[in-house]
């Protein structure tokens, strides 16, 4: 056990705290409506305001860890529940304690108000950032969409996005019911629950020396283990589904005579990740509601690895296997966006293998035995998956001519003819 890391650890986090207490306060002071999680203590504070914000945080927070408790039951980690308790009270004093700091702060002007009010987000994103980083104990809020996305396996971002959505109606409807205006919940609060996750992934971003600097012994295990000699040729090729790219890089494969991998990457993420490898081959590129990902993933501040979404984990642990191989030895690799993750690399051919619809639907008509109306909706479908993955990961337009070297029609060259102009451009950018 590291005690310096460990006592370091902590200093980072109660500092966080602090900072995430002062901006709730600051956008409260804003008078536009709180950050979601404080929406309910917050207004709670205003129908009864014998108990303060602070007070009100500390006993929505100890429900909340009740809640987990009922949720979790005998698996629930007593420890962490602890922690939890404890920095209840701390985060719900130092909010009174900043409200009382800011206690001359009462802005009047709407222009000044919205200034204020993404003033304390960013004030709220570094204490998230600082906390994130330290990565001891959640909040309570932050733990329930963890136990809830567990226990309904379901996205982290999904029930985040659920949860304070749901939190904002309560308050809503509390400040209906007993001031008959809403007071604790406006414009401001869905503000703050765009704008501060975003914001938190950029202090992640930017501030890596930072982190660096305030966490050595942790950010050393997630440097790049094996740099990428440009001795080794690395050949990618991305393809519609049905475009016969699989046996062509084969083919190249096999008169270059260098390693071909394409579904051997599962098998290598899944030795990597301890997922099936039936697991993986299902959901590395299930993003059928692309705008639903998209939202997740820029609403939701970030969140430890373990609970970013499926798809997420999957494409780092493949990322990383294709820079394992590409480390290793010369070879080819078709899809998993190689051509993205190596676009670094300068010894590198990146191809995209296309095909007209009749040739797609033969071949799958015939590889999986299916009626021709059939063949056509998989193929559809898959190519639709491909778009949505790569533009998830990479924003970019997937089959794009200007993101590869060479873009090429297997219908008009067949696969033996594709296989050779490919292994021609190789030899060309070998000279």
């Amino acid at each position: 056990m590291n005690i310096k890391l460990i006592t370091r650890q902590y200093t980072i986090f109660l500092f966080g705290l602090f900072v995430t207490a002062f901006g709730v306060a600051f956008i409260t002071k804003a008078l536009l409506g709180t950050s979601p999680i404080s929406s309910i203590p917050y207004s709670l504070s205003l129908i009864y305001p014998k108990l303060s914000m602070g007070n009100w945080t500390i006993v929505f927070s100890i429900l909340l860890i009740i809640f987990q408790i009922v949720l979790q039951g005998k698996s629930s980690n007593k420890l962490e529940l602890f922690l939890q308790l404890i920095i209840t009270f701390a985060f719900g004093y130092l909010i009174d304690l900043s409200m009382y700091c800011l206690r001359a702060f009462n802005p009047d002007i709407y222009v000044i108000q919205l200034i204020s009010l993404v003033s304390g987000c960013a004030i709220i994103a570094l204490g998230a950032y600082m906390q994130v980083i330290a990565d001891v104990v959640m909040l309570p809020g932050d733990a329930l969409v963890r136990a809830l996305s567990k226990l309904l396996k379901r996205e982290y971002g999904e029930i985040r996005v659920i949860s304070d959505v749901t939190m904002s109606v309560i308050a809503g409807i509390l400040c209906l019911a007993f001031l008959h205006k809403l007071s604790g919940v406006r414009e401001g609060t869905i503000i703050a629950a765009f704008i501060t996750g975003i914001i938190v992934k950029v202090y992640i971003n930017k501030l890596k020396p930072l982190t660096n600097w305030l966490l050595p012994e942790k950010t050393v295990q997630t440097q790049p283990s094996t740099p990428i000699s440009e001795d080794n040729f690395v050949l990618t090729i991305s393809r519609e589904y049905g475009s016969g790219g699989l046996m062509i890089g084969k083919l190249v494969a096999k008169i270059l005579r260098i390693p071909y991998y394409d579904y051997e990457l599962i098998r290598l993420a899944a030795q990597q990740s301890g997922y099936a490898e039936e697991f993986i081959r299902e959901h590395e590129q299930m993003i059928d509601r692309p705008f639903l990902h998209e939202l997740y993933a820029r609403y939701t501040s970030a969140v430890n690895e373990d609970d970013n979404p499926v798809i997420e984990q999957i494409y780092h642990i493949e990322e990383q296997v294709i820079k394992e191989l590409a480390a290793r030895h010369s070879c080819v690799i078709v899809g998993r966006l190689a051509n993205y993750i190596l676009r670094d690399h300068k010894n590198g051919l990146h191809v995209f293998v296309n095909a007209d619809i009749m040739t797609k639907i033969k071949a799958i008509c015939k590889k999986d035995n299916l009626p021709p109306e059939f063949a056509q909706r998989k193929i559809a479908r898959i190519d639709i998956e491909r778009a949505n993955h790569c533009r998830y990961f990479t924003h970019r337009q997937w089959g794009r001519s200007n993101y590869y070297d060479l873009v090429l029609n297997s219908s008009r060259y067949g696969i033996k003819g594709s296989a050779r102009i490919i292994v021609q451009a190789v030899k060309q950018a070998l000279k």
